[in-house]
């Protein structure tokens, strides 16, 4: 039934989804020329707002649990698993007071109508996975503006998609290095559960009628801790979460 719903209503959640990736280009464009970064970033949290009601177009039920007072004006490193391309919408909109700057890849910069002009313009650290010097760059000129800005970032450790919900093994190496190089800022697991069911048939069609979580887990103050550690710490956070 998933699957046969799944036919009728994925045109219609594509057809909402592009549109709106096409309409808020110029919005974003117009936002940032004409207000800046607070302009920019109001554009963009109304974009994901309602990419997320195209969600509930294909039946699904998102949920966004935090039972945390998370700090405001405290760069905060978010660590989460990732499950599919529809992990990041959420996460957008329910941490927006946050501010938090995705590590993305530099592919994604290109083509695709509002998306790339985000990670374009908004802060994002877009590395290049072939070019380690480049990817520790942009990972360092993001630590610099968390410092600056207070801002957040976001970084997903597996490094790519788990299709079937089972965790992959946390690659370190852009935690370790903002952990190092903003010593302040507070690391929080988020936990994601469900999504990876939306797009178990691929691309088309998608799975109807999914439930979708996102849990922000217990806080991680790095004092006194290597950041080794407390990347494992925030892995088997998650891990027992996502696989209880």
């Amino acid at each position: 039934m998933n699957k046969f719903l799944g036919y009728i209503f994925s045109p219609i959640h594509y057809l909402l989804f592009g549109l709106l990736l096409v309409i808020f280009h110029p919005i974003q464009w117009l936002s940032l020329k004409l207000g800046g970064y607070k302009a920019h970033k109001s554009s963009v949290e109304a974009l994901n707002y309602l990419l997320i009601g195209t969600y509930y177009v294909m039946g699904g039920r998102v949920r966004f649990i935090n039972k945390y007072d998370l700090p405001v004006g405290r760069p905060i490193i978010f660590i989460a698993n990732h499950q599919s391309m529809y992990d990041i919408t959420p996460m957008i909109w329910y941490l927006r007071r946050h501010q938090p700057k995705f590590i993305s890849k530099i592919e994604l910069t290109r083509g695709i109508p509002s998306i790339s002009f985000n990670l374009k313009h908004g802060g994002a650290a877009n590395i290049d996975r072939k070019d380690p010097k480049q990817s520790i760059t942009e990972i360092l000129k993001l630590a610099q503006r968390m410092r600056d800005n207070n801002w957040s970032a976001a970084i997903f450790p597996e490094g790519t998609r788990s299709r079937d919900g089972k965790m992959k093994p946390f690659a370190a190496g852009g935690v370790n290095t903002l952990i190092k190089k903003v010593p302040g800022a507070l690391v929080v697991p988020v936990a994601i559960t469900g999504s990876w069911k939306l797009t178990r048939f691929g691309t088309f069609p998608l799975s109807f009628g999914e439930k979708m979580t996102w849990k922000v887990l217990q806080p991680i103050e790095p004092s006194g801790k290597t950041p080794e550690e407390v990347i494992s710490e925030a892995e088997n956070a998650i891990k027992s979460e996502v696989e209880a």
